[in-house]
C-alpha cells in the first residue's frame, strides 16, 4: 500500500515533520512517497514542469492513501490542491493538525478540508488511523 504524504515544504521544520509521518507509516509497514525527498524542491521556475510531473504523475501513482500535514495558519495551496485531487479520484485523506483543535482552526481549513477527510491531532491518533488501512 502506498501514501503520499503531503505539506508544506518551505522550512526544515516542515519538511522534518513530514519525514516523521513518513517514518511511522514505514514503520507500519506502507510504502511512501515523500515529495522533497522523492523528486525534491522547487527552487526555480523552470522546475515547476518536473516538479508538477514527478510528484503529480508519479507520486499519485497506484496511491492508496493521502496523509496531510495542515500545520500552521494556513494549509499550503500544494496541500489543498493535492487532498482536492485525491478526492476527486477517490484515495481517501488523513489530516494531521497537531498546533491547535480543529474547533480553532476551522477559519483557516475551511468547512470543505475539514469535511472531506478524518483529521487527527496527534501522531498517535494518526497512528490508529493510518492501521485501518492495512490490509
Amino acid at each position: 500500500m502506498k501514501v503520499y504524504i503531503a505539506g508544506k515544504l518551505s522550512s526544515d521544520s516542515e519538511r522534518e515533520k513530514l519525514e516523521e509521518i513518513s517514518k511511522l507509516c514505514e514503520s507500519l509497514g506502507f510504502e511512501t512517497f515523500l515529495p522533497h525527498r522523492d523528486v525534491g524542491l522547487c527552487e526555480d521556475i523552470k522546475d515547476v514542469k518536473k516538479i508538477f510531473e514527478e510528484d503529480i504523475i508519479r507520486g499519485f501513482s497506484k496511491c492508496d492513501l493521502i496523509i496531510a500535514l495542515l500545520d500552521g495558519l494556513h494549509v499550503g495551496a500544494g496541500t489543498a490542491w493535492e487532498l482536492g485531487y485525491a478526492y476527486s479520484k477517490g484515495i481517501p485523506a488523513i489530516g494531521i493538525k497537531t498546533d491547535e483543535s480543529i474547533e480553532d482552526a476551522l477559519e483557516y481549513l475551511s468547512a470543505i478540508l475539514i469535511s472531506s477527510m478524518k483529521i487527527v491531532n496527534s501522531f498517535e491518533e494518526l497512528k490508529k488511523e493510518i492501521k485501518k488501512f492495512k490490509n
